[in-house]
């Protein structure tokens, strides 16, 4: 009798973890690319999103790109190796210069990048991890002091 109870919980411990890979696997093939917290310009040059495809695009403004108007801006994102113009349409935060991080929400048109959300560092030694990161990458972080 105790081997047949022994059996049992072997069989539905067996199943739990097998519901919980299953589980685990439609998840990471529902996420797909969204996990990623956003892409480098560096990676949109060297592996393109498909044509329309929302995602985030993160790096620092270069020098004398920003331009803002009463609705409109564009500027740069770069990570050292790579660029990419950005084009909004909104009002641009206070805080989006020229030389710092920024992470912005769009889609790719052709070799401009339209986004609908632009996102910027919140003081004067804030980078985000993952902009810091890339830029190590490419050999481009200067510490703030």
């Amino acid at each position: 009798m105790t081997g047949l109870k022994k059996r049992r919980r072997i069989r539905l411990t067996g199943l739990g973890f097998c519901v919980i890979a299953v589980a685990f696997g439609i998840i990471y093939v529902a996420l797909g690319d969204a996990v990623q917290f956003f892409y480098s310009p560096s990676q949109v040059a060297e592996n393109p999103p498909e044509a329309g495809r929302l995602f985030r695009l993160g790096g620092l403004i270069r020098e004398g790109t920003l331009n803002k108007s009463t609705r409109d801006a564009s500027f740069v994102v770069t990570d050292g190796g790579h660029s990419v113009k950005v084009v909004y349409t909104g009002v641009l935060p206070d805080l989006i210069v020229e030389g710092q991080g920024a992470i912005a929400t769009g889609r790719m048109q052709g070799e401009i990048f339209v986004a609908r959300e632009v996102l910027a560092k919140h003081d004067e030694k804030y980078m985000p991890k993952e902009i810091a990161d890339a830029l190590k990458e490419q050999g481009f972080y200067r510490p703030t002091q």
